[in-house]
């Protein structure tokens, strides 16, 4: 079993000047990483206006497919005109980790 993660660092448009408008970027965002079947979350700067961490992770059977899972993600979210990586932390853990 392999568990692999994602963490986006993310600049929304600066129109996003209030919780309310930051969450009509991050709903859409989140629900569209959900059709590859990973769990997907806002897991930083909450409270910040414009801006986000979105944290992805996935487990399959095999290292090739975690990692082609968080490829189609990441290239999933560069192709959003709406929102400006600013970094992006992977980490893939195999079964010698979990010993």
């Amino acid at each position: 079993m392999f568990c692999g993660t994602l963490e986006c660092d993310l600049m929304l448009p600066s129109d996003a000047r209030s919780l309310k408008a930051k969450r009509s970027y991050v709903r859409p965002i989140i629900a569209s990483l959900r059709k590859y079947d990973v769990a997907v979350a806002e897991v930083g700067h909450l409270a910040r206006h414009g801006r986000t961490a979105i944290g992805v992770a996935a487990v399959a059977a095999d290292h090739q497919h975690v990692s082609e899972l968080l490829d189609s993600c990441e290239h999933h979210l560069t192709g959003r005109p709406e929102v400006e990586i600013l970094s992006v932390k992977r980490r893939i853990i195999g079964p010698e980790d979990f010993e």
